[in-house]
């Protein structure tokens, strides 16, 4: 299993979208906008070379210092086989 954390959504919004869109949307649409394209992309990717899975967005996890927090409120945003 791979975990992916990505920590700059709120960058990365604002350098395609513009500060202005960035200010006025919140953070959790942020994040669940470039993990959205990131998945996508992964997709295709991992399929593109024969690979089979499956890859999902959850929230309620977070990773420490070599270790995995599992928050009680576990939610699986997206989910999506390849």
């Amino acid at each position: 299993m791979i975990f992916l954390s990505i920590d700059n959504a709120s960058e990365i919004i604002a350098q395609k979208l513009g500060k202005f869109i960035e200010s006025i949307t919140p953070h959790s649409f942020d994040e669940a906008k470039v993990e959205d394209v990131v998945i996508r992309k992964l997709v295709e990717h991992l399929a593109a070379e024969g690979l089979c899975g499956e890859i999902a967005s959850v929230r309620g996890v977070h990773l420490g210092n070599k270790t995995l927090h599992i928050n009680e409120e576990l939610h699986v945003r997206h989910q999506e086989k390849f």
